[in-house]
């Protein structure tokens, strides 16, 4: 097997510290120094919009990736040289799962849901439809009633539900159906020559779920919430692909399994000759 990896990694709370558990102090310095590995390419999956993913770069002294799937999904983006340039043809992918509808039609689609609460403008795009929802709902109920409404009209969406732990906010997304973070590092995969032995991804929350049970390989960070790491081996297993799901549990290299510490541990159970560049930064 070639020795070409591609690194996917969510961002709040995976990579960037920013829950309630502790972060190990080396994690980060060593996802920098094996970032700059040429074996190694490296793409953010986040639901960050573009301004919020460059300010979390400058605010973490992250690395800058060589790609970055943003808003849920619904955005790639090919970084060269610091200018970021927008896939086109992955908006054009998308775009046939709504019937030429965008955000806005699918806004006036719910209006008359007392549970949602349009988020911030910024978080909105033309193929990203974000609300806000209180966190201890039966939502169940409520994602049945958009999907009756969805499929009425003959739309291919998904709904993302995760949680704001910090906030203690529910968080919904209406996506094209192709628009999920696994379907956008799967069109990566295909794009830049990628197989699936090659290719690891690591998340912590709901919105990550589609990818982490996939079939990828893929890590749960140690500091995910026991909700969604329930959720996770639930459905992996429920998918056949459970050995492909790593739980990080902390101890390797002495730190903790929490943010990049989890991913680095991820990183080496399923691909170990990445071990030495570890022990070479």
């Amino acid at each position: 097997m070639t020795n070409e990896v591609l690194l996917c990694s969510d961002l709040d709370r995976t990579i960037i510290p920013n829950g309630p558990q502790p972060e190990s102090p080396r994690a980060r310095p060593l996802l920098r120094a094996v970032a700059e590995r040429p074996e190694l390419t490296l793409s953010y999956v986040t639901g960050r919009h573009r301004a919020l993913l460059i300010q979390a770069l400058e605010e973490y002294e992250l690395p800058i990736p060589d790609y970055a799937i943003g808003d849920v999904g619904t955005t790639i983006y090919e970084i060269e040289d610091g200018r970021w340039h927008l896939w086109e043809r992955w908006s054009e992918e998308i775009a046939v799962d709504w019937r030429g509808c965008h955000h806005d039609d699918l806004q006036r689609m719910f209006s008359d849901l007392e549970l949602l609460r349009l988020q911030e403008s910024e978080k909105q795009n033309v193929f990203k439809l974000s609300y806000y929802a209180p966190a201890d709902i039966e939502r169940q109920g409520l994602l049945d009633e958009m999907n009756e409404r969805l499929d009425a009209e003959g739309i291919r969406a998904s709904l993302i539900w995760s949680i704001d732990e910090m906030k203690h906010v529910g968080l919904l997304d209406v996506l094209p159906k192709r628009a999920t973070k696994k379907h956008a590092i799967e069109f990566l995969m295909k794009n830049k020559g990628f197989g699936i032995e090659q290719t690891v991804f690591a998340g912590d929350s709901g919105n990550d779920l589609p990818a982490l049970t996939s079939g990828l390989q893929a890590v749960l960070v140690k500091n995910a919430i026991d909700e969604v790491r329930n959720a996770a081996v639930e459905r992996a297993e429920a998918n056949g692909c459970r050995e492909r799901l790593y739980l990080a549990q902390g101890g390797f290299l002495g730190m903790n399994g929490n943010y990049s510490a989890g991913v680095l541990e991820g990183l080496v159970h399923f691909l170990p000759h990445t071990l030495s560049w570890l022990e070479s930064a």
